[in-house]
């Protein structure tokens, strides 16, 4: 959309001929990205999806990385969110670009910016079977904060010993949202499910020994949960866990 076209609609609005929600909805829908060769970046997924296009570190180099942190904030978006970054490229990142990058190697994620301030409904809360779990809930929990959550992070609570769930049962009573990390048989879910009456969205592991499949035993489970309520995400997905999850706490309708 160039600026010709940008004008005549805010005109549109002003003299009444177009409604504001409208207007938004052309705007949503109208194309408008950065060509980078190897990339073209959608400006437009946050008025679109209410949050900006998160990079996706795995398989591009510090390069192609940095090019597309430049682009984005360039045209606006200061708080970027880098998915399966390597220790490795974030150095690269750090030293040779630049970059004021927060790295976190637990879950290989990194941000540029700020954490935004919280502007969801009420609390995520991200609970995982075992410790092994942790680094596919610490990138749930770093997206969910990063798209404005509030965040809970209640580790180590799995069904392996039932009295360690039971025991933060008002904590996760009092979520609007649960997701839920578990390898292994993938039980967690399931039961907090059945013991709450918000969402859960589950999250298989690889963690497991030789019959867990590399965590496609957890996600057979957790698509056959006998609890209502229970949705499944892809293996070690702790982003889109929380993407999800965000969308819920912000009850996000769209025009």
């Amino acid at each position: 959309m160039n600026t010709v076209e940008l004008k005549k609609i805010l005109e549109e609005v002003s003299s009444g001929a177009k409604t504001i929600d409208d207007a938004l909805l052309e705007l949503k829908i109208a194309p408008y990205k950065v060509e980078l060769g190897f990339a073209q970046l959608d400006l437009h997924r946050s008025i679109r999806r209410g949050a900006t296009e998160v990079i996706y570190g795995a398989g591009k180099t510090p390069e192609q990385i940095a090019e597309i942190v430049c682009a984005l904030q360039t045209n606006g978006n200061k708080n970027v969110l880098i998915s399966r970054l390597s220790a490795e490229h974030a150095e690269v990142l750090i030293q040779q670009f630049q970059i004021e990058l927060e790295y976190h190697p637990l879950s290989h994620v990194g941000i540029v910016g700020q954490k935004p301030e919280i502007d969801g409904i009420g609390r995520i809360i991200i609970a995982t079977g075992g410790t092994s779990d942790i680094p596919v809930a610490e990138e749930a929990l770093l997206t969910a904060q990063m798209l404005g959550n509030d965040v809970l992070a209640l580790y180590d609570i799995g069904v392996a010993g039932l009295h360690r769930t039971l025991s933060h049962l008002n904590e996760l009573m009092s979520a609007r949202v649960i997701i839920a990390v578990a390898g292994m048989e993938g039980a967690l879910p399931s039961v907090l499910a059945g013991l709450v009456a918000c969402p859960v969205i589950a999250v298989p592991t690889s963690v497991g020994y030789g019959a867990s499949f590399g965590g496609l035993s957890a996600l057979l489970s957790m698509l056959n949960s006998c609890a209502a309520g229970v949705s499944v995400v892809n293996i070690d997905n702790g982003f889109g866990a929380a993407y999800q999850a965000s969308l819920i706490n912000h009850n996000f309708q769209g025009v």
